[in-house]
């Protein structure tokens, strides 16, 4: 991804804007990782996780009318992991320990989101468009005929 660096670089000013954050990851909504900062922690399968709670998250919200998705925050015994949309196709996940400000951690989480999610967009639309195969000729569309009913003998001899 050509955005990766600055990506990179947003996570980077996040942490030193936020320092009760252990970790930040930007990924893509199916769970690929874009860019981390996530010592001690396996990037890809937060990445996977990521896309799972977000795929249910989207259903929770969905199922009670809540609009789309922006924000959702786990609160573990020692501190917060909190996704946030960053555009249509990414999202931002932190990790913060147990004395984090969760007001600060919204306010840079949300900036964060947004502006990751205007560079991973920016970077999907300098990409060229894939290259466009011929598609073979249109087949001839085939169409079922009625069948007729089979006649089959009850136990006496009658058909049914």
């Amino acid at each position: 991804m050509a955005a990766e660096a600055e990506v990179l670089d947003e996570l980077h000013r996040l942490r030193a804007r936020v320092p009760q954050l252990t970790g930040a990851l930007a990924a893509s909504v199916d769970g690929l990782v874009l860019a981390q900062d996530t010592p001690g922690v396996e990037p890809e399968g937060l990445a996977a996780l990521t896309a799972a709670a977000l795929g249910v998250a989207l259903r929770v919200a969905d199922a009670t009318g809540r609009g789309d998705f922006r924000e959702l925050l786990l609160r573990g015994e020692h501190g917060y992991v909190a996704t946030y949309a960053a555009g249509p196709s990414a999202v931002l996940t932190l990790l913060a320990g147990d004395r984090a400000n969760v007001g600060r951690l919204h306010l840079e989480g949300r900036r964060a989101g947004t502006r990751i999610g205007e560079l991973v967009e920016a970077a999907a639309e300098a990409q060229p468009a894939p290259a466009v195969r011929p598609t073979p000729k249109a087949l001839t569309p085939r169409t079922r005929t009625a069948r007729t009913a089979r006649t089959v003998p009850g136990p006496t001899g009658e058909s049914r």
